[in-house]
């Protein structure tokens, strides 16, 4: 498994953008409206995640047990999350860039504006707690050993 990479995230957020964006465009008029608060709930996820991340980086630091199944479960909890919270700043985003110049004009969109601000930055909290949390699964001293970097420098241990 590797960890997660930026075009990963960004491929994932255009999808995001891509679905909502049309959506808001051509159907804004007969959808409901958004709750402000419709966001908050990646925020929770990427404070549990939060949590979960410094619990297993100071597990690891200070060698208590820490099962490998356990690891393995969290980083696809991270690699998920990160992903989820990808998609959704797209589409979070998506609404943002719809409301955001009609909201002089449209009041059902000046109302809607504040809960895609919400959600962009919920949405890249959870990112970002994701990413932090398959950062700190990862073993301690296992930084670039075996990457390119070390067979181009010619190591000794060849």
């Amino acid at each position: 498994m590797h960890f997660t990479r930026a075009r990963d995230l960004l491929v994932t957020g255009v999808i995001g953008f891509g679905l909502t964006f049309p959506l808001f465009r051509f159907a804004f008029g007969e959808l409901p409206s958004l709750p402000t608060f419709a966001g908050v709930t990646l925020l929770v996820l990427a404070g549990v995640e939060l949590v979960l991340a410094f619990t297993v980086r100071s597990r690891i630091r200070s060698h208590r047990v820490v099962t490998g199944l356990g690891i393995a479960r969290a980083v696809a909890l991270a690699k998920a999350s990160s992903l989820l919270g990808a998609l959704m700043a797209g589409a979070w985003l998506g609404a943002l860039v719809y409301l955001a110049p009609r909201s002089s004009e449209i009041v059902a969109a000046s109302e809607d504006l504040p809960a895609a601000v919400v959600g962009v930055c919920c949405a890249v909290a959870l990112v970002g707690a994701a990413l932090w949390l398959e950062h700190c699964c990862r073993a301690p001293g296992n930084g670039d050993r075996g990457g390119r970097g070390d067979r181009n420098r010619g190591s000794s241990t060849d």
